[in-house]
């Protein structure tokens, strides 16, 4: 099977959506988690007429009879039971947000009036219903407030307090574990020998999944046929989603293909024309299990995860709004090889708002640095390889 493009690849992956239903968990806990339901209004809102300013509530007919003068009956607090007037020579002591009672329905702020003697007096020109939020002028009861379908903001728990939604419907997660191999690695703790390394991927990736409130297990397997075949066994049967990284190349000891061949795990593709990244691994068990297998060099772990597994997510969650974006090239690119190519990136913004990306020189997929100082890949076409300044290119963003 020959190398597939890119795009083959999203198509492929996005082809294998899943929807993991939906949990409710109460409203204090749901920040940053996808929403599965419409909040809608429990009643009007606002649920009474309120007025915007501190001041006086009078009955507008009065004042067109001549009448400037107005004994005040009560004072009248937000949050309180609302006052009626008697008569409509009187007047209501009235503060912000409060509710208006029907025998009133105007309101006039304190700093346009003068008070003597508990008569509140009037002298400027006043229009009927001014400084009044009306009942149900915001929305009504029933009305949508918030859509599904996205992510959980600050905004949107306040809403949902406000409409006594204390229990809210979200996208459940996928069950994922997250498996680095190689006898080479060790752990974050340990001090490698001079030819070991510390491992890195799981929790690169395991970081990148926090953001939307996944909590991913973590493996690590030595380069053993028999415990990689019995641990992915395991993890086939219990995860929804492998997202693994290493065994995947050309090694001798690159066992992944072949041990996730024997499980009888279908693979989808293996190899993109894509530099970093070129020999992933992308399978399926049945219809509902996902394997992702990157290769093992932290750039390319990165790159495929933000290119491919996040829109997958995406997708999965049907979370909106999380178009692609572009950026205007800032220096000129040249590659070597007939691949396409994502360069990391510096993003800024130009005069004109649009934003801009400015490529970083690295030292190959191996070399993990620059991932700090840059904030997206930078996605080259594959029909050309070479790159002015000024040309406007897909980006992928991560570090935000």
């Amino acid at each position: 099977m020959e190398m597939i493009t890119v795009q083959q690849a999203e198509d492929i992956i996005l082809s294998q959506t899943k929807d993991f239903g939906r949990e409710y968990i109460a409203y204090d806990h749901a920040l940053g988690r996808v929403l599965a339901e419409n909040l809608t209004a429990d009643r009007d809102l606002p649920p009474f007429d309120r007025p915007t300013v501190d001041g006086i509530a009078i009955r507008y007919a009065a004042y067109e009879k001549g009448i400037r003068s107005f004994p005040i009956k009560a004072i009248q607090s937000a949050g309180e039971p609302s006052l009626p007037i008697n008569s409509e020579t009187e007047c209501i002591e009235i503060m912000t947000g409060a509710a208006l009672d029907p025998s009133v329905d105007t309101v006039i702020r304190y700093e346009d009036i003068s008070i003597d003697n508990g008569m509140a007096n009037v002298s400027i020109d006043i229009k009927k219903r001014q400084n009044i939020h009306l009942k149900g002028r915001d929305k009504k009861e029933g009305d949508i407030l918030v859509q599904a379908n996205q992510i959980i903001s600050p905004a949107i728990i306040g809403i949902a307090s406000s409409v006594g939604k204390t229990t809210i419907a979200v996208k459940k997660l996928p069950k994922i574990i997250i498996i680095s191999t190689g006898d080479e690695m060790v752990s974050p703790e340990s001090t490698p020998s001079p030819y070991q390394l510390r491992r890195s991927n799981g929790i690169t990736i395991q970081s990148v999944l926090k953001k939307y409130h996944l909590k991913a297990d973590i493996l690590h397997l030595n380069d053993d046929y028999e415990e990689i075949k019995k641990e992915i066994s395991r993890c086939i049967q219990e995860y929804d989603v492998l997202l693994m990284s290493g065994g995947v190349s050309m090694g001798k000891f690159d066992y992944l293909p072949q041990v996730c061949e024997e499980l009888g795990i279908e693979k989808l593709f293996h190899k993109i024309k894509q530099r970093p990244g070129k020999p992933f691994w992308f399978g399926k068990n049945g219809a509902q299990k996902l394997v992702f297998a990157f290769p093992g060099n932290p750039v390319s772990v990165f790159m495929c995860l933000h290119r491919y597994f996040i829109p997958w997510l995406e997708k999965s969650l049907e979370i909106q709004g999380n178009s692609p974006q572009f950026a205007v090239l800032q220096n000129d690119i040249e590659v070597p090889f007939s691949l396409q190519y994502f360069v990391q990136v510096k993003l800024g913004t130009n005069q004109l708002g649009q934003l801009t990306a400015e490529s970083v020189h690295t030292n190959g997929s191996g070399d993990f640095s620059h991932l700090a100082d840059t904030n997206a890949f930078m996605e080259l076409p594959l029909d050309k390889n070479i790159f002015k300044k000024g040309e406007v290119y897909k980006i992928w963003k991560y570090n935000d």
